[in-house]
């Protein structure tokens, strides 16, 4: 073993990724979470309950043992890049989620009382998609039309 001094190794960077200085950007974050999921893709998982209906600051402090948001905490690089606790208000700063879509992932309204952890993945991983690789299809839709005459197909532009 080589010994140096402080002055020495100041500036060096580590090769473990737990201690990497760069954070995770929101993608990055939302798909490791997805992967964590779907590694237990037919567990059943707890869901919060009532998230729409309590209020804001207690909406914050709901957690529940097993539920998505303790998978996320039990991951290590999670944790090291800043998620703070399974708390749902930790985890919304964290994941950059809004109310409404912390809601649609995580409220027991949204599983019929059944909550797989797959289930979960998959609406995680919609999160991290690009807004525009979600709308494109809608946009498309909305901006075109197709008439049908005489059995010809005319498309149409709407705009």
């Amino acid at each position: 073993m080589q010994h140096q001094d402080l002055d020495q190794i100041r500036g060096v960077k580590s090769l473990d990724p737990l201690f990497a200085r760069e954070k995770l950007s929101r993608s990055d974050r939302l798909n490791r979470w997805a992967d964590l999921l779907e590694s237990q893709a037919g567990r059943p998982l707890p869901a919060l309950e009532d998230v729409e209906y309590v209020s804001p600051g207690i909406r914050r402090d709901l957690r529940k043992d097993g539920s998505p948001l303790a998978v996320a905490f039990a991951d290590p690089v999670l944790r090291a890049d800043g998620l703070a606790s399974d708390r749902l208000g930790d985890a919304m700063d964290y994941f950059g989620l809004s109310d409404r879509q912390a809601h649609w992932l995580l409220c027991d309204c949204h599983y019929g009382g059944r909550m797989t952890a797959s289930e979960v993945a998959t609406r995680v991983r919609d999160e991290a998609r690009p807004l525009y690789d979600i709308l494109r299809p809608q946009l498309w839709a909305s901006l075109t039309g197709a008439v049908v005459l005489a059995g010809t197909v005319i498309t149409v532009a709407l705009m």
